[in-house]
C-alpha cells in the first residue's frame, strides 16, 4: 500500500484521485508543525504540500518510506531541495495549474484601476454617488507592456488583444514562439516599454537582475498616465519607488498582487485611491485550486510507482548516472553556461554546442543539457535540472545546435559553446585536462587558461603593459586572492583578455575601482560556485 501524507488545505478532487487508485491510501493532517510532521514522515511514501508547510532538514532527517514530494503550485522555497536530494527524494511542482487564474487576475487589476473600481464601490457604500470623480479610461486601443513572455505572460498577452490592446513585449532569455502570431511586438529594449506603455505587467522570476527591476530611474521614464502591475513576485516593482510617484501624480496607477514581505509590512498604500492591492490572489480560483491538486496527485503517484517522472526540480545527480568523463564534462559545461549567461547580455538567438575529440564519440545528451542549464539558470526561480530544462527552454523557444569532429585539435577532447544574442556574439571552449581537471582554455578567440571555479573576473581590455599588475594590486589591496589567471592577446587588433579565477567575488566597491583603469573596455564577474 502506498500512503500518500497530505499536510495543507487541497482540492477534495485531488484527494479523491489518489484514493482512486489501486494501492494508493491518502492522508489529511493539517496544521502539523515541524516537531510532528518529522515524528511521523517515515512512514508515508508521498508527500503533498501548498505553502504552508515547511519541509525543512529535521524533517527529511526521518524520511523513511518518502519517494517523493509534490507542491501543488509552483514556490517551493518551503522545500530543502538539497537535503531532499541526498535523501533520494524527488521534488515536483505543478507550474502550469494557475497560468490562467494568474493572467485573469492581472487583466481584473488593470481593469479595476481602469474604472476606478475600489474607490468608487467604497464611495458608494458609504453612502455618496459620485460619478463624475470615478470617471475612468478603456483599455481599447491602449499600449500594454509585458514583461516575461513565459506561460503567464502570453496568457495575458492573448486575452489582452481580446481588449485591442497594442502589446508591447520584453523577455530576458528569448522570444515566445508564437507571441508575434498573436499581434506582440517583440521588443530587444525593456526600455522601449518603460517609454510607450499605457500599463506595464511584469512576469519574470524574482532573482538579482529583476529585483527592483522597475524603481525610480525606470518610472521617470514612463508617461504620466501609465499604470503598473505585479502578479509575479513581491519587489520587482520597488513599492517605495512606485507609491511615492503615486503620490506625486507622476504615474496614474499601481496594482499589487505580491509583496516582499507577506503580509506587507508597507502601509502606504492605504492612504491612496489610484492603488489596488490583493492578498495573493493570482493562483487562488476554485478551478487552479483543483487543476493543482488532480496534477500534483497524478505526478506524485507516477513517480512512486516508478512511471514518468515530471515537472522534477532534483534530477538524479549525473555522476553515478554516466561515465565519469561525461559526468566531468556536463560539470564544465554547466559552468561555461553560466559564464557566457553572464558575459553574452541580451536575449537568445542561437546555441551552439561543439564537441571534437574523444568526446565527440560519445553519447553528449547530458553535457549538453547541462550547457543550457547553466545559460538559463539565472532567470528561472526554481531549479533546472535534465528534467525540467527541456520543456522550459522550449517554451522560450530555445534549442541547442549540436556538431561533432572526432578529430582532435589542440587537445584529446574539448567542448564548445557558442551563443548569439541581439547584442553579442559569444564562445567559449573548455577542456577536461588528464581525465580530472576541468580548464577553460578559450573565449572569443583569445587562447587562456583558467580553472572555471569559485568566482571569475573576465576583462576585456587593450593590449598594453600593466595591465595584470593593475588588476592584481587592486585584489590585493582587497583581499581578494588570485587562484588562477588567463591571458590571451590579438596583437593585430591591440586587443586582450584577462580571465581570473578569484577565491571570493568582488564588491560594488572593488567593481568599480576596477572599470576605473583607463585600459578596460569590458568587465563581467561571473559567480561559479
Amino acid at each position: 500500500m502506498i500512503k500518500v501524507l497530505i499536510t495543507d488545505k487541497l482540492a477534495q478532487q485531488g484527494i479523491d484521485l489518489l484514493n482512486s487508485k489501486d494501492g494508493v491510501q491518502a492522508e489529511v493532517n493539517t496544521g502539523l508543525d515541524e516537531d510532528q510532521l518529522a515524528e511521523i514522515i517515515k512512514d508515508y511514501d508521498g508527500l503533498i504540500i501548498r505553502s504552508g508547510t515547511k519541509v525543512t532538514k529535521k524533517v527529511l532527517s526521518n524520511h523513511g518510506n518518502l519517494k517523493a514530494i509534490a507542491r501543488a503550485g509552483v514556490g517551493v522555497d518551503n522545500i530543502d531541495i538539497p537535503e531532499a536530494t541526498r535523501k533520494g527524494i524527488v521534488v515536483m511542482n505543478t507550474p502550469g495549474g494557475n497560468t490562467q487564474s494568474a493572467a485573469e487576475h492581472t487583466i481584473a487589476l488593470m481593469i479595476a484601476m481602469s474604472r476606478n473600481v475600489v474607490p468608487a464601490c467604497n464611495s458608494l457604500k458609504a453612502g455618496n454617488w459620485d460619478r463624475k470623480k470615478y470617471m475612468g479610461n478603456q483599455l481599447n486601443s491602449k499600449v500594454l507592456g509585458i514583461i516575461g513572455l513565459g506561460r503567464i505572460g502570453m496568457a495575458v498577452a492573448k486575452i489582452a488583444t481580446g481588449f485591442n490592446m497594442k502589446i508591447i513585449g520584453y523577455d530576458p532569455i528569448a522570444a515566445a514562439p508564437g507571441a508575434e502570431k498573436i499581434g506582440v511586438e517583440i521588443t530587444g529594449d525593456v526600455n522601449e516599454i518603460y517609454k510607450k506603455a499605457d500599463y506595464i505587467t511584469v512576469h519574470v522570476p524574482k532573482n538579482e537582475d529583476t529585483v527592483d527591476m522597475i524603481s525610480r530611474e525606470q518610472i521617470k521614464m514612463m508617461k504620466k498616465s501609465v499604470r503598473l502591475i505585479n502578479c509575479a513576485r513581491g519587489g520587482i516593482i520597488n513599492e517605495d519607488a512606485a507609491y511615492d510617484a503615486l503620490e506625486k501624480n507622476e504615474i496614474s496607477g499601481v496594482a499589487f498582487d505580491v509583496f516582499p514581505n507577506e503580509p506587507p509590512k508597507n502601509d502606504k498604500f492605504k492612504k491612496l485611491d489610484n492603488c489596488v492591492v490583493t492578498p495573493h490572489l493570482g493562483a487562488s480560483t476554485e478551478e487552479a485550486q483543483i487543476e493543482v491538486a488532480v496534477e500534483a496527485a497524478e505526478i506524485l503517484v507516477d513517480a512512486i510507482k516508478g512511471g514518468p517522472v515530471r515537472n522534477a526540480l532534483n534530477a538524479p545527480s549525473t555522476p553515478g548516472a554516466v561515465p565519469p568523463i561525461i559526468a566531468r564534462y556536463s560539470n564544465l559545461s554547466r559552468r561555461i553556461g553560466t559564464l557566457l549567461s553572464v558575459i553574452a547580455p541580451g536575449k537568445i538567438k542561437s546555441l551552439q554546442a561543439r564537441y571534437r575529440g574523444d568526446i565527440a564519440e560519445m553519447d553528449v545528451n547530458v553535457v549538453s543539457l547541462n550547457f543550457i542549464i547553466g545559460m538559463l539558470q539565472k532567470h528561472f526561480d526554481i531549479p533546472l535540472n535534465i528534467v525540467n530544462v527541456p520543456v522550459l527552454a522550449k517554451e522560450r523557444g530555445i534549442s541547442i545546435d549540436e556538431t561533432k569532429n572526432a578529430e582532435s585539435k589542440d587537445v584529446s577532447s574539448a567542448f564548445s559553446a557558442k551563443v548569439v544574442t541581439d547584442k553579442v556574439t559569444r564562445t567559449v571552449t573548455g577542456s577536461i585536462f588528464g581525465g580530472t581537471l576541468p580548464r577553460i582554455i578559450e573565449i572569443d578567440g583569445f587562447n587562456v587558461e583558467v580553472t572555471p571555479e569559485e568566482t571569475i573576473l573576465v576583462i576585456y581590455n587593450d593590449d598594453k603593459p600593466g595591465v595584470i599588475g593593475a588588476v592584481g594590486s587592486v585584489c590585493g589591496k582587497h583581499s581578494i586572492n588570485i587562484c588562477t589567471m588567463g591571458v590571451g592577446e590579438k596583437p593585430e587588433e591591440q586587443k586582450a583578455i584577462l580571465a581570473v579565477s578569484v577565491d571570493k567575488g568582488p564588491d560594488q566597491k572593488v567593481i568599480d575601482e576596477l572599470q576605473k583603469l583607463d585600459f578596460i573596455n569590458e568587465l563581467y564577474v561571473c559567480k561559479l560556485d
